[in-house]
């Protein structure tokens, strides 16, 4: 089975973390049958060279390699639509221009897809390590089945959106990626199960992402409250939740986005929203 892989790019991400990222992909035991990579507004020297050196080591292994250059930057959701226009292949992978995938990760993917018809999305677990060291700090995990998930996404996204491969229809019957404050891959996947799509994860971790000392901290402030809203009403009108869920729903996010300072957010999360690295 064929499929297409979306990277997006833009001018705050490091250099050297996208070339160690691509290398994780065309070090895969399944290969992209095609890489688009979307720069998402104008980027510096560092990484314009990384691009060309990325480019020449795609040609080395005769994967075609597509370039998306948009003018201004415009955020994830838009970055990943355009790259899914131009994607030739019914299955598509998404990877972070900074995250490490696992030799198998595209292998396993593919073989989950053909093996479950009904499956329209597949993710994995994630691994979070610091950015600098490469420590484990800890790890994202969600559940696994299609039951579970869909009653797991009425309070959380079901996916970690570094780890997903789908099916380019479905996602694209469903109106595909939107701009969304913070949110463009749960708002996607939100109309993806009012539209009775069905998605899973792998149990094992598959991506090790890269987060630096300030990522937790950073998971708040009212424009993110605000978003996080937005979509809770978006749920609450098409009935994926009620409406005693939704006041909870409103009022953790209140508490731990808005209220609560940012250095205790980021225990928080940590304590409550991440598995702990073995010692």
């Amino acid at each position: 089975m064929k499929f297409s892989l979306v990277i997006c790019l833009y001018r705050e991400d490091n250099s050297l973390y996208f070339m160690e990222a691509f290398e994780s992909i065309l070090n895969q035991s399944k290969t992209p049958n095609e890489i688009i990579l979307v720069i998402d507004g104008p980027i510096g020297s560092d990484l314009i060279n990384a691009v060309k050196k990325v480019q020449r080591s795609s040609a080395e292994v005769m994967i075609p390699f597509i370039i998306i250059s948009l003018e201004t930057n415009q955020g994830h959701g838009i970055a990943r639509s355009k790259g899914l226009e131009k994607c030739s292949f019914p299955i598509v992978a998404i990877a972070d221009s900074d995250d490490i995938n696992h030799k198998h990760r595209f292998l396993k993917q593919i073989k989950y897809l053909e093996l479950n018809p009904e499956i329209s999305v597949i993710g994995a677990q994630v691994c979070e390590i610091d950015n600098k060291s490469r420590q484990v700090l800890g790890f994202k995990m969600v559940p696994c089945s299609s039951v579970e998930l869909s009653s797991y996404i009425k309070k959380r996204c079901p996916l970690n959106q570094m780890t997903v491969m789908f099916r380019k229809s479905d996602v694209l019957s469903s109106g595909g990626y939107i701009d969304f404050y913070h949110n463009e891959d749960y708002f996607l996947w939100v109309r993806m199960y009012i539209n009775g799509y069905k998605f899973a994860n792998i149990p094992e971790v598959l991506v090790d992402a890269r987060v630096d000392l300030e990522f937790y901290n950073r998971r708040g402030g009212i424009k993110y409250f605000l978003s996080e809203v937005r979509l809770q009403k978006y749920m609450l009108l098409h009935n994926v939740i009620s409406m005693p869920l939704y006041f909870i729903n409103v009022s953790i996010r209140l508490l731990v986005q808005v209220l609560i300072p940012s250095k205790v957010r980021g225990k928080l999360f940590k304590l409550f929203f991440r598995s702990k690295a073995h010692e």
